[in-house]
């Protein structure tokens, strides 16, 4: 067996190195996390070459005294930690003391620091992690460091960095998601001499997102501000029609420390499940703070990667204050006409007892004169009253001719006070005709703020609102939506018909076993079906709102969906009501009538409805200057 010896101190330090520094976006992170614990107000970084030749960091924090420059340098030395009771209650950026050790073993360092009042500063150089003599040197307070030739003399890193352009945007980043974690203090990249990043350093996060960020990512956030017991969330998530092709643009910071975390990232893309366009990923900038013995941050060399104590509170606080913000920016108006109304049995008898089947005639004034019928023939008056009693307390007897026909009715006034001879509220008797029951009442609104104009292509609706835009609205998203919702709400299984013949549908193999394994959740959904065997399924029963047509597409798409095996209940349900949603919805291509597309257009417009449930916004507007500025009239 070979010997056993210890490392020589600068192995050791290449090895500590070789976890601490991966590219000189490492180096960045690690300097100007230093400069932040020292207190800075503001810093500034400068790389040349992706920063591997040149790179500066320079800051007005509290500086470092001369004689400890040498020490900063050694490993595992550090002014943030005493006991090992800190690292249960980590508060600073960076802990360890390996940064500069490992920094200083792979390059050629330069350090000038001035304490706050110093009459001078101090200067240390150093090679290889060798340090030089300690000289003064005229600087102002503050701390520089200028790292140059990063991986000189380990030149097997060296071939692994990519080009300057890739390393430049690494640093980039690294000093992007920094300004975000503290829009206090102001931060100021140049890469060649050209300034490419600036925040002011007002301590508004919106300022911070709008420098680092760039002004299309900033015009389209939401504010949020919660908490859930002892986790507080706030920061800015993005609009959910203002979705990224990628998680990149997820920025999440816990106790002023960036991280990478998909526990935060699931809570957030839970919070916009049914409002986001399949395939895109929200954006956000959120900063989640909780005490400090509640997470781990030393469990990464690179601490990027937390641990929390407990994940559940972090997560709930995120998904619910992210969904409290989506839910508030969707609020409608209040209004009092609805869509369809859903109504049972027992109200809709209710309702239908308050309303008179014919509208109350008015009462008479006065007595009645018999008048004499007109003679056969005579058409010029189509309608006669005869043998009228004048006595209000008795029932009146009239005859109504309706050309050669003669129909008569017994009219019964109320009973009448002793103390007044009041007019007589009239009531038709015959009149046994009951409205036949209805399922749903549709009810468009009153007056509105816009007008709807027509429609084109059986499919988009045209709309002026008082502000002279323009809205074109796709009446098939927009009633989807409008039915997912109402799906989603409903707890009660699905309103189903009974089918004179059965239908058989054939389904594949994994679809026909989800069937079979789910028989009970799909009459929730009205399919009553039974195996038929050889794959087929006998389906008995329907949902009511899906044309008899559509049934077997239907309940293919669910079992398909079913066989996808998705491992939340919720996530399953929300799929099988988008697709009972669609198939249930007014398709495009099909007849409208004017009231349905009345209420459509007052739900989109007062803002109740923005996006379908896959994601795709429901209407367009078009400005007086577009439109004006098309025919060069603008």
């Amino acid at each position: 067996m070979p010997d056993i010896k210890q490392l020589p101190a600068h192995v050791a330090d290449l090895i500590a190195a070789g976890e601490v520094v991966e590219r000189p976006a490492s180096v960045a992170k690690e300097l100007l996390e230093n400069a932040m614990d020292a207190g800075a107000s503001a810093i500034v970084v400068e790389i040349e070459g992706g920063g591997l030749t040149y790179l500066r960091v320079t800051d007005n924090g509290c500086g470092i005294a001369p004689e400890q420059l040498p020490t900063a340098f050694l490993r595992h030395a550090t002014s943030k930690l005493r006991t090992a009771e800190d690292l249960a209650a980590i508060g600073t950026l960076g802990f360890r003391g390996e940064a500069l050790a490992a920094i200083a073993a792979v390059s050629r360092v330069d350090i000038f620091s001035r304490t706050a009042g110093a009459e001078a500063g101090a200067m240390l150089r150093l090679e290889g992690g060798v340090p030089g003599e300690v000289r003064p040197n005229g600087c102002p307070e503050g701390t520089t460091i200028v790292v140059r030739d990063l991986f000189y003399n380990t030149p097997a890193r060296m071939k692994f960095m990519k080009k300057d352009s890739a390393e430049g945007a690494a640093v980039t980043g690294i000093v992007t998601h920094l300004a975000l974690s503290h829009p206090d203090i102001s931060f100021k990249l140049l890469r060649s001499g050209a300034e490419v990043l600036h925040t002011p350093g007002d301590g508004r996060l919106q300022s911070a997102i709008y420098a680092a960020l760039g002004r299309d990512f900033a015009l389209h956030l939401l504010p949020i501000r919660g908490s859930g017991g002892e986790v507080t969330v706030d920061g800015f998530v993005t609009a959910p029609l203002n979705g990224h092709g990628t998680r990149g643009r997820q920025i999440f910071f816990v106790n002023g420390r960036f991280v990478k975390s998909q526990l935060l990232s699931a809570a957030l893309e839970e919070a916009y499940r049914n409002q986001i366009m399949k395939g895109k990923f929200p954006g956000c900038v959120l900063h989640v703070t909780l005490p400090r013995q509640q997470v781990d941050v030393n469990v990464h060399p690179a601490k990027t990667v937390v641990k929390f104590a407990a994940d559940k509170p972090v997560f709930d606080a995120v998904y619910y204050t992210v969904l409290d913000a989506l839910n508030a920016q969707n609020k409608p108006a209040k209004q009092e006409n609805t869509f369809y109304r859903t109504m049972t049995a027992a109200q809709y008898k209710e309702k239908a007892a308050d309303k008179p089947a014919f509208p109350a005639p008015k009462p008479p004034v006065g007595s009645y004169t018999a008048r004499p019928a007109p003679p056969a023939g005579d058409h010029s008056r189509r309608l006669t009253v005869r043998d009228v009693t004048e006595r209000p307390d008795q029932p009146l007897t009239a005859a109504i001719r309706k050309g050669d026909r003669e129909v008569t009715y017994h009219v019964t006034p109320p009973p009448v006070k002793p103390a007044e001879q009041a007019p007589v509220q009239q009531a038709i008797e015959p009149v046994p005709q009951t409205p036949e029951p209805v399922q749903q009442t549709m009810e468009p609104a009153g007056e509105a703020p816009w007008r709807i104009v027509g429609e084109v292509l059986k499919t988009y609706i045209i709309c002026e609102d008082g502000s002279r835009n323009v809205w074109l609205i796709d009446k098939h998203a927009a009633h989807e939506r409008l039915r997912f919702d109402a799906l989603k709400e409903n707890t009660e299984p699905l309103m189903a018909q009974t089918l004179l013949m059965p239908l058989t549908v054939t389904l594949e193999a994994d679809e026909y076993g989800a069937a079979l394994q789910n028989l009970a959740l799909l009459r929730q959904f009205g399919f009553a079906c039974e195996d038929f065997g050889g794959g087929t399924v006998l389906v008995r029963e329907v949902p009511a709102d899906i044309r008899l047509e559509d049934a077997p597409a239907t309940l293919e798409e669910l079992c398909r969906k079913l066989a996808l095996g998705r491992a939340d209940p919720a996530a399953a349900r929300d799929e099988l009501l988008h697709t009972m949603a669609c198939k249930s919805a007014i398709k495009a291509g099909m007849d409208t009538s004017p009231a349905e597309l009345r209420a459509l257009v007052d739900k989109v417009q007062s803002g109740a409805i923005q996006y379908c449930p896959h994601g795709r916004p429901v209407k367009y507007r078009l400005t007086q200057y577009e439109i004006e500025k098309l025919f060069k009239r603008a």
